[in-house]
């Protein structure tokens, strides 16, 4: 805390400008009987806006500049700014001891499955063709494919992954899932596949592939030219989990030689993506600027507030990640 006892929360991002938290923190906290002091190293404000690092107590991350955790020796809370913490784990000097917190969206399930809805239907259904022959004014009517001939696997069967799964599935999709371990919670409708030695049978024949998988060691660069040619030839591929599951460089080669037909991406290993990223102009990719979900300012600063409130009473975040895990 700093000099006049108030809780201090550094808002720590490389890439993001974290303005739009303020009100709702000072909100958030005030609601939950605390005076808060905001320091912003973030985008604009930089490492230096960190001042005295060892008055911080609660980290409040999106991408947070890598070395400055030994600055914070005090910290007692690392919260990320959304559900997934691989950008917080991937700096080897963050301390592992600290009680680390996610963000839990109640909305944020919803709004991914409408975003993986439109990325399989409308490649599905051929959707991008219409709109370049309503341009032209050309009426055509080429063969409709059953979504029940469409197959589709979704890989990381978590909260996301699962409703993402039963929304293709209540469309008529015939929809996969994977995960690491066997699910507790079958899904009706959806063919569930689980460890290393179902993964082939569950890629095998897909027309979309859905990456929802946390990134963790055993999954960075998980889709790879080897994993493209187990897959239906033409597939689609649809990444909104992390840029680093995917190998870019194999991407366009495998759409370049027709192993696959589309790529629709909303992460990328770079964000935000280089304008002479090839990616941008690729014809058979669709870029969104990692948009799939974008969870509100009151929720993340009313969780933020709980959690901490949570630490001082000595007991776990509700939504405490395990680190030894990554997620």
């Amino acid at each position: 805390m700093n000099a006049a006892g108030h809780t201090v929360v550094a808002l720590l991002s490389r890439t993001l400008n974290m303005d739009y938290l303020v009100d709702a923190l000072h909100s958030a906290f005030g609601q939950a009987g605390q005076t808060v002091e905001l320091r912003q190293a973030d985008a604009d404000g930089g490492p230096t806006a960190l001042g005295n690092g060892a008055e911080v107590d609660v980290a409040l991350c999106w991408e947070p500049h890598h070395g400055l955790w030994g600055q914070m020796p005090n910290v007692r809370l690392v919260q990320s700014l959304a559900a997934g913490v691989d950008h917080i784990l991937e700096d080897a000097t963050l301390p592992r001891h600290v009680p680390m917190a996610r963000i839990r969206d109640p909305h944020m399930a919803s709004a991914m499955a409408a975003y993986v809805a439109w990325a399989v239907t409308s490649e599905h259904r051929q959707m991008d063709g219409y709109l370049q022959e309503q341009a032209k004014t050309v009426w055509s009517k080429p063969v409709v494919v059953p979504a029940t001939h469409y197959r589709v696997g979704i890989a990381g069967m978590g909260t996301l992954g699962a409703h993402c799964a039963r929304v293709l599935a209540a469309i008529g999709y015939d929809v996969r899932g994977w995960s690491r371990s066997p699910s507790s919670a079958p899904i009706e409708g959806v063919q569930h596949f689980a460890g290393d030695g179902e993964r082939g049978a569950f890629l095998n024949g897909l027309h979309a592939l859905v990456c929802l998988l946390p990134l963790t060691d055993s999954t960075r660069g998980v889709m790879n030219r080897d994993l493209f040619a187990q897959l239906a030839p033409g597939a689609h591929i649809v990444n909104v989990g992390r840029g680093a599951h995917l190998v870019e460089a194999d991407l366009i080669t495998a759409l370049d030689a027709g192993v696959l037909g589309r790529a629709t991406l909303d992460a990328f290993v770079t964000e935000p993506l280089p304008p002479t990223d090839p990616l941008w102009h690729h014809p058979q990719v669709r870029v969104t600027p990692h948009i799939a979900t974008r969870t509100a300012a009151p929720v993340i600063a009313s969780q933020t507030a709980h959690h901490w409130v949570q630490v001082l009473a000595g007991a776990v975040p509700d939504s405490a990640v395990d680190v030894s895990q990554g997620y």
